[in-house]
């Protein structure tokens, strides 16, 4: 029953306050734009500013990579150049080694030429000896036995 009272005194035919109830409306939201939604507007505005700072960040990070990127450049040329010291160095180490094997070899073989030469000179005089030595035996045994 109350339901129903309450049912015949709502107006469904619009009057003069729907014109107060819009005005009151927009007052509304000129308030709110004015108390609530600039300042809001504000922070969201230098949220946005400070996000944009943060190509500033991108920046210092492309830059960094950049430099990490020169820097492993630098580096990996470094190295080769290392490594090409290092195998020079081996390269005239070996052929210092070489050289040393060369007249090593050449020093060995003129002593064993030399030592050939001095063994023939000892076997010749040898069979010279032995020669004369035996030509003497012989002599000395053919005397002996023309003696006897």
């Amino acid at each position: 029953m109350v339901l129903l009272a309450f049912a015949e005194s709502v107006q469904l035919v619009p009057d003069g306050t729907l014109f107060i109830h819009i005005a009151l409306i927009l007052l509304m939201i000129y308030i709110l734009q004015r108390t609530f939604f600039k300042p809001i507007n504000r922070i969201i505005e230098s949220r946005e500013k400070n996000k944009a700072g943060g190509s500033e960040s991108d920046n210092l990070l492309r830059e960094v990579s950049e430099k990490e990127t020169k820097y492993n450049e630098a580096l990996l040329e470094a190295r080769s150049k290392g490594y090409e010291l290092i195998e020079q160095e081996r390269a005239e180490a070996l052929s210092q080694k070489q050289e040393k094997l060369g007249a090593a070899k050449e020093e060995v073989q003129q002593i064993f030429t030399q030592e050939m030469s001095e063994l023939e000179k000892q076997t010749a005089e040898a069979r010279q000896s032995i020669a004369a030595e035996a030509e003497k035996m012989a002599e000395k045994i053919s005397s002996n036995i023309l003696r006897a």
